[in-house]
């Protein structure tokens, strides 16, 4: 009977507790139902949400250009390749959608993507083995070209699959490479980003903001017939027009290149200012880097704007202009040049030449013979160091330039001590860019107002046309008058044109050039003593301006470390660029000759070529001192190298392409030139080297077709064969 009790009682205490079990299970079924959410969560929202898919339409990166809208930076839209390995998705369809013969597909492949077998089966079964749906294949399946996405195609191997990929390419290779710098993608987001130049100080604006398509699928993620599909466009990066002249750039690193290959020196830099605006119409370091190689960089840092030195003797000009400015100078005083100590306890300031000097000079001479006796004695007891200091600081010697480049390192005003504010006057202790100099130089050019240096012309929004900022010439300063501007000026011409001048190896041959030279001494790395000794270990410079009387370009070029021959001058580097860049840019520039020698044209202006008579032109145009290379055996001319209108340079090569092209023989054709080509053609290029072509891949005479591949071999100049001016340009037969 206790027992039957007790039963009865569990019993009773299991009903209760399933009825209150029941009760809340169905209390909660009907909360969500009236509610429709579970702990906050929208099951309305949840449902769409798993019926939905979406995917990414990319924005592109931003271009950027040269000054003539010529594009230095842009995408290049390439494919990734996947394999699907899940079984599943070829569900209920009639033919397979995944990989199913792995053995086969890997043999297929691998001629094609120039790798092993075996790598591709082991990619393939690793992913399975994991449960994958799909699988990459690493470098070998990314950045492939269209030519050979096609060919992996016409297999038709079932579960093979490409996603496009853009990638970051620079059709001019090491042009301006320090300026333009480069972006590649990042590992986590598969996003490009720039890392350096102008590519990374403006990878917000280039960058853009990606869009997306979603829509209402079904289980086998079809899309439904009422889809509700949203599209979100995506925002493409903005656009950057530099001030870059392409010839101008082309110009300089062509001369920059032969001086590295010559010279062999530590580091070259050079920058070209236009002195009427401030812009930078050319840039360039060496050593340099392919920026679409960036595994290979040897130099990440733009030496103009970031690697302050001991400039030398260019200083002067500011000098001597502090000097005119304060009313303190007379050029026809006389001084004893030589050797000059201010007292007993401070070691004596030495000329040039072994502290021989020149005698009993003036001091207009001593600025044309660079004496370091003259620019002490100006600082020390005519001027006075503080007020030099005044006009240093007035020129910004003290500060960043601004200039619109990430990295930039200004130098630095040494000048605690007595023996530090003489050393200063001719260049030596305080530390200064090519940047800085450049900038403080378009003083004299301007009547006494200093120019803000850019190299950004304007950022566009491309999917509006609007132009988002655009840069005028910008005055920052006017440290010094203008007929003391006009008097330096003259001084300058005596360096360059006078027999006493140490820079009569700057001379134009169509143009009145002046300036400054510069031997720095390069302080002792190891601090055995304060600065290296022997013949080479100076860095040679040069700050000049063309024409004289009107200054359109200002250029500055240091070369650090040349190896010179015996007897060879320090400024043979400096001015075989100086004379290349200055003299053909000013003619590229249509600035009217002022010297009357050597005044024939330089320049060539392209009359209209599409559909011309290929002979008539040929003929016209080599008589006129191109170098006209004619690809195809065709009459007319269907594409050229260079738009009508546009000028070429003497000695400038020129590509026509008619019907049926055909290979020509590249050999002596530049980096740049050989690339423009493949470009042309739309070539596979395969670049070995650097200078100028020494092989090809393609013989002479084979006919040519888009993404046809092309390998050549380069080597520098003064290891390449027999110059090509020696032979002469033929058309192909």
């Amino acid at each position: 009977m206790k027992n039957n009790n007790n039963t009865k009682l569990m019993t009773g205490i299991l009903m209760i507790v399933f009825v209150a079990m029941f009760m809340i299970i169905a209390g909660r079924f009907i909360y969500i139902q009236a509610k429709g959410e579970i702990d906050g969560v929208s099951l309305k929202e949840w449902a769409e949400e798993q019926r939905k898919s979406s995917y990414v339409l990319k924005a592109s990166r931003g271009k950027i250009f040269d000054a003539k809208g010529m594009p230095l930076a842009a995408d290049r839209l390439t494919y990734r390749m996947y394999a699907i390995i899940d079984e599943d998705f070829s569900r209920g369809a009639k033919e397979k959608k995944h990989v199913d013969d792995v053995e086969g597909t890997a043999e297929a492949l691998a001629p094609i993507l120039e790798t092993d077998e075996a790598f591709l089966i082991e990619q393939i079964e690793n992913g399975k083995e994991k449960g994958s749906f799909q699988v990459e294949f690493g470098k070998v399946g990314r950045e492939l070209s269209q030519k050979t996405k096609v060919a992996i195609e016409e297999l038709k191997l079932p579960g093979i699959q490409f996603d496009e990929e853009p990638v970051r390419y620079y059709p001019n290779g090491v042009f301006a490479s320090h300026i333009i710098g480069f972006a590649q993608k990042n590992n986590e987001t598969e996003e490009l980003h720039g890392v350096t130049g102008i590519e990374k100080d403006l990878d917000e604006l280039l960058s853009g903001k990606n869009g997306e398509v979603s829509y209402q699928r079904d289980l086998y993620n079809k899309k439904l017939l009422d889809p509700d599909e949203v599209v979100q466009k995506p925002l493409d990066g903005h656009d950057v027009y530099l001030t870059i002249e392409q010839k101008i750039q082309t110009l300089l690193d062509d001369a920059m290149t032969e001086v590295e290959s010559t010279y062999e020196p530590e580091r070259i830099t050079a920058v070209v200012m236009n002195a009427k605006t401030g812009e930078i119409v050319a840039m360039s370091n060496r050593p340099s880097y392919d920026p679409n190689y960036p595994a290979d960089v040897e130099n990440w840092y733009n030496d103009v704007i970031s690697s302050p030195f001991e400039p030398g003797s260019t200083v002067k000009m500011f000098t001597w202009a502090a000097a005119i400015d304060a009313g303190v100078y007379e050029g026809s005083e006389l001084f004893k040049s030589g050797r000059y100590q201010i007292n007993q306890r401070i070691e004596p300031i030495g000329d040039h030449n072994q502290g021989e000097g020149w005698g009993t000079i003036s001091y207009d001479e001593g600025f044309a013979r660079s004496s370091n006796v003259a620019a002490s004695k100006l600082v020390w007891e005519e001027l006075g160091p503080e007020k030099f200091l005044e006009y240093l600081e007035a020129f910004d010697f003290d500060k960043k330039t601004s200039i619109d480049l990430p990295g930039e390192i200004p130098g630095r005003i040494l000048y605690n001590w007595p023996l530090e504010k003489i050393t200063t006057s001719f260049g030596q202790g305080s530390t200064m860019t090519p940047i800085q100099q450049i900038k403080a130089a378009s003083a004299f050019a301007n009547g006494g107002k200093m120019l803000q240096p850019y190299v950004i012309d304007k950022i566009v929004d491309p999917n509006t046309g609007e132009i988002i900022e655009e840069k005028e010439p910008k005055v920052v300063g006017e440290p010094i008058s203008e007929q003391t501007a006009a008097e330096v000026i003259d001084l300058l011409d005596l360096v360059v044109n006078s027999e006493e001048g140490t820079g009569q190896m700057y001379q134009l041959d169509s143009y009145s050039a002046i300036g400054k030279t510069g031997t720095a001494e390069i302080p002792d790395p190891k601090g055995e003593t304060a600065y290296l000794t022997g013949k080479n270990n100076y860095v040679f410079s040069f700050l000049g301006m063309a024409p004289k009387d009107d200054p359109e370009l200002i250029m500055h070029i240091s070369v650090k470390q040349p190896k010179l021959d015996d007897g060879e001058s320090g400024s043979a580097p400096v001015s075989y660029i100086f004379r290349n860049v200055m003299e053909n840019g000013l003619h590229y520039l249509n600035i009217e000759p002022d010297q009357e020698e050597n005044q024939e044209a330089q320049v060539v202006k392209l009359p209209n070529l599409i559909n011309e008579n290929v002979e008539q032109v040929y003929q016209l145009l080599t008589e006129q001192g191109l170098r006209v290379s004619i690809v195809g055996k065709g009459e007319r001319i269907q594409e050229a190298s260079a738009r009508q209108g546009t000028e070429l340079l003497i000695n400038d090569r020129l590509i026509l392409i008619t019907e049926e092209p055909t290979m020509p023989d590249v050999t002596g054709w530049s980096y740049r030139e050989i690339l423009l080509f493949a470009e042309m053609l739309d070539m596979k290029l395969e670049t070995i080297g650097n200078g100028y072509v020494v092989k090809q891949s393609v013989e002479e005479g084979m006919e040519l077709k888009e993404n046809d591949y092309l390998a050549v071999e380069l080597l520098p100049p003064t290891e390449k064969p027999k110059p090509e001016e020696e032979k002469k340009e033929e058309r192909q037969e």
